[in-house]
């Protein structure tokens, strides 16, 4: 009888489900992408009805479900920190104490009845804990028999930061940071201190950190201040907060921005207010302490294991520029990020952590190159569904038996400086989108960063976009020749393709250094010439390879912007009419649905009804 575990992430942020038979991921996706709630913390009962329906499962089929912390360990981790900063936070934890006691104490029983709705076998419910839930879907669908294991993110239950050592189908916790000394609390307290909101804004503070000058005064300042004051940073890289400049322990934000205001001689940027060079160098000197923090870790984590291989999971490891500090540096041999790093993840490490620890499972390695399945693990639809929703909005369509006949069109209209919404396949498991839910544009025009920022996403101009490119071709664009299929890594453009800038380049104002061309696919080159790469493989992707080849074919550029299909504050769009009413929403000029081609200017109206349920908050 096969085994059949599933594992769930539910009550922070980032709710999930995902299903592993006999050690196979056969479906995981987070519950935002059905509720339309961004970052849904809610128990994911959309998720596992899809992930159950994906593998043709009953309910009371499964041998286990796994949550992916241990609810009683960080209550008391709530508790003990409570008591050693009293009277301190008094009102935080007045208004903490009734959700724990009433919910959160008693996840078990919450769990119970909300999967009740699903069958009513008694099936074995299983709490490995946060960080060996994110060891665990870091290692298990790597491509390795055995590797270090390197998880950094805010606080699980008390771990913040750990060291593990994989190998076979066993995980050994070899070292932990504990709470509140946490690496991914220091950069979210920089993202708040920068006027970004914290668990969805550290990507822009990683996307500011280069516009800061390196060479500055003002920066180097801003970094010896920041290892002098706030953390102190050992050579193994763990690190001591300072906790008289930090309120997340016990209040409801993340930093005494008075003490930081005198620290640093600069007050915090309130959200959506005007971004000075003083701010981009106080990112870049945030990016950079927190990147040799990672690298430190990195190293010790070798030492420990004597390991080649490193996998990493965690929020932190979504920081795209640190983990190509890291390969870079010659640490490892090879180095696997999981692509669903977050919280989301831990829905799957879950899953795993039970597979191999309670059922004892056989591990299979899959090389080529992991068993993530290029993270394709999401729900599709077939042309029944988009006829449906093609009723629903009286949409107007053309419709291609002939796939390749529609990427040539398709590819024309984005050299033609057309915005193009692409919605193929499963969707995407994690943050990225990777070609199935995608909006895309030309990278050789200068104007497309501007046009996809501003008109279509609704965000902030600096925001880069990533490259996606044919694996084969990655080395004529870029100085690696390495794959890199979920946009975790970042390689700077080839110098032949490059545009040389003035001497004053660093000290230009932020408009005018985004807007100067940099080289010969500017849209997707960030200020410092890096670019978030995305490597597209046939066997990985034929459709968005194929389409990616007739752009090749057309213009003799095998790269394509690939930007995640969403508004601002909205999550990735799931199904056909998600997509639909996204594309009408925006000044996006076509959008692709299978076979089906739509002309935005040929559509009617949205309905008022479905205009007001789009009207977004800025994040």
């Amino acid at each position: 009888m096969a085994t059949a575990i599933l594992g769930i992430s539910a009550f922070y942020h980032d709710s999930a489900a995902a299903l592993i038979i006999d050690g196979e991921i056969v479906a995981a996706a987070q519950e935002e992408r059905f509720t339309r709630i961004k970052h849904d913390a809610n128990f994911p009962v959309n998720a596992i009805k899809y992930v159950l329906e994906e593998a043709g499962l009953e309910y009371n089929e499964l041998s286990a479900l796994a949550f992916y912390d241990k609810p009683m360990l960080k209550f008391e981790r709530l508790l003990e920190t409570y008591h050693a900063f009293a009277p301190k936070g008094l009102l935080s934890f007045i208004k903490a104490m009734p959700v724990w006691l009433n919910e959160k104490l008693f996840i078990k029983k919450q769990i119970r009845k909300n999967v009740a709705q699903f069958g009513n076998a008694n099936i074995p419910l299983l709490f490995p804990e946060h960080h060996l839930s994110h060891a665990a879907s870091a290692y298990y669908p790597s491509p390795f028999n055995e590797a270090a294991i390197l998880t950094i993110d805010g606080v699980g239950e008390w771990a913040t930061t750990t060291i593990c050592h994989g190998k076979a189908n066993q995980i050994t916790i070899l070292k932990e940071l504990h709470f509140p000394h946490s690496v991914g609390l220091l950069y979210s307290a920089f993202t708040h201190y920068l006027g970004f909101k914290v668990n969805s804004g550290e990507y822009k503070l990683m996307g500011l950190a280069p516009y800061g000058n390196a060479g500055s005064a003002q920066t180097a300042e801003f970094k010896q201040k920041i290892l002098a004051d706030l953390v102190d940073v050992r050579e193994d890289g763990s690190i001591i907060l300072n906790m008289i400049y930090f309120d997340f322990a016990t209040k409801l934000t993340m930093t005494n921005d008075k003490r930081w205001e005198s620290l640093f001689g600069v007050p915090r940027r309130e959200p959506e207010s005007a971004i000075s060079q003083t701010h981009m160098n106080f990112a870049l000197a945030a990016q950079e302490v927190t990147e040799a923090v990672i690298i430190a870790l990195a190293n010790t984590a070798q030492k420990l294991t004597k390991s080649k291989n490193l996998v990493m999971a965690g929020g932190v490891a979504l920081n795209c520029v640190a983990n190509s500090k890291i390969a870079k540096a010659g640490i490892f041999d090879d180095v696997w990020i999981q692509p669903a790093a977050g919280d989301a993840g831990g829905s799957l490490g879950a899953a795993y952590a039970a597979y191999y620890t309670w059922a004892k499972g056989e591990r299979k390695i899959i090389s080529t190159p992991d068993a993530m399945k290029n993270a394709y693990l999401g729900p599709q639809y077939n042309d029944r569904d988009i006829l449906s929703m093609i009723r629903k909005y009286e949409a107007d369509y053309l419709y291609f038996e002939d796939f390749d006949e529609l990427t040539a069109i398709v590819s024309q209209k984005i050299a033609d400086g057309k915005v193009i919404g692409w919605f193929q396949g499963r969707m995407e498991f994690g943050p990225r989108a990777l070609g199935n839910r995608s909006i895309i544009g030309d990278p050789r025009n200068p104007a497309m960063q501007k046009i996809i920022n501003v008109k279509i996403k609704n965000r902030e101009e600096f925001r880069p976009f990533a490259p996606s490119v044919l694996l084969e071709d990655v080395d004529k664009y870029f100085d690696t020749k390495k794959s890199s299929p979920y946009m975790l890594f970042v390689a700077s453009i080839k110098d032949e393709l490059r545009v040389d800038q003035p001497g004053n380049y660093e000290r230009l104002e932020l408009h005018d250094r985004l807007y100067r061309i940099r080289s010969a696919i500017q849209a997707v080159t960030h200020v410092d010439y890096s670019a978030r790469i995305q490597t597209v493989a046939e066997e990985g992707n034929a459709r968005f390879y194929r389409l990616i080849s007739s752009f090749k074919k057309l213009t003799g550029c095998s790269v394509l912007i690939n930007t995640s299909f969403n508004l601002r504050s909205e999550p990735i769009v799931c199904t056909p009419r998600d997509a639909y009413r996204c594309f009408m929403h925006t000044e996006m000029d076509f959008l692709v649905c299978g076979n089906f081609l739509f002309d935005r200017k040929k559509q009617k109206q949205l309905p008022t009804k479905e205009v007001e349920q789009m009207q977004f908050l800025p994040d």
